[in-house]
């Protein structure tokens, strides 16, 4: 994937499922961090598991679940994207902090469905997940 990713001008071009970690333990992250971090994995998992699908068939052959599926794994791929202070030159995008407990939050809100209905082109180059509805709002007026 980080090939793919990359293709996409995502950045950093990480993979979920092949970055693990042996702190990422209940014991040392805490129980939230990890289970929201398994739930991304779960997702990306489950993404990757659709892809010969959509391949073949296409997007419409999918059920209404798997939809969902793709959408958020292709949302939690674009909040991946992180516009870091070192990379603006790269990115043209202002580097952002964002803390831990806000990360964990919005990729538990994305995960949760709180976002479905915004465009996956929102949640790229944002810190926290205020921006994304920012962002959102700013596209869909550009698109009216």
């Amino acid at each position: 994937m980080p090939v793919e990713t990359t293709h996409l001008g995502i950045c950093p071009a990480v993979d979920p499922l092949d970055s693990t970690s042996h702190i990422l333990d209940p014991n040392i992250v805490g129980a939230e961090h990890y289970d929201v971090a398994h739930g991304v994995q779960k997702i990306f998992q489950d993404y990757k598991s659709l892809q010969d699908i959509i391949a073949i068939l296409g997007m419409d052959e999918l059920s209404e679940e798997d939809r969902l599926t793709v959408a958020c794994a292709r949302k939690i791929q674009r909040f991946l994207s992180q516009p870091f202070q070192v990379a603006e030159v790269f990115t043209g995008h202002l580097g952002k902090l964002v803390p831990l407990k806000e990360t964990i939050k919005g990729f538990k809100s994305i995960l949760g469905g709180e976002y479905d209905a915004l465009p996956e082109q929102a949640f790229y180059m944002v810190g926290p997940t205020e921006e994304v509805v920012e962002k959102a709002e700013k596209l869909a007026e550009e698109h009216s």
